[in-house]
This record gives C-alpha cells, structure tokens and sequence, in this order.
C-alpha cells in the first residue's frame, strides 16, 4: 500500500526525495501518515483538500479489495 501512496504523492510534489510513508498498525485499520515538505503539503491537500479527498479513496478503495481497511493521516 505504501508503494500505491507514493506513487500517487510523487507527481504532486517538488521535493520528492521528502515523502516519508509510515505504516501505523491499529487495532482494525493501518494507519498510513503521511510526511512531505512543507511547501508541498498544499499540493498534497489541495483546494479544500480535494486532492486529499481523492487519494483517501483510491486507499480506501484498494485496501476494501484487499480486505483491508486503510487509512491516511497526512502529518506536518
């Protein structure tokens, strides 16, 4: 799943080699967080946090046909 996320993050931002993906293992979820530089963290949110929106559903969307459930917590 991590490789999904940076796949999707990577085109939004400048500083690439600043995406840090950490896989958090809840009780019934995984917890993705989310890092990157401070001035691509708008790019990564977006307009009204659109683009978070949508990166959250393509997650949610693989980790169901995984039978997973995937969360994304984007961390300053």
């Amino acid at each position: 799943m991590d490789d999904l996320l940076r796949v999707l993050v990577e085109p939004l931002v400048h500083h690439k080699e600043d995406i840090h993906i950490t896989p958090v293992e809840g009780d019934n979820a995984v917890i993705l967080e989310l890092r990157v530089h401070p001035e691509d963290m708008g790019r990564v949110i977006g307009k009204g946090g659109k683009r978070a929106q949508a990166i959250r559903a393509i997650l949610k969307a693989k980790g169901n046909h995984e039978g997973e459930r995937i969360l994304l917590d984007i961390v300053d």
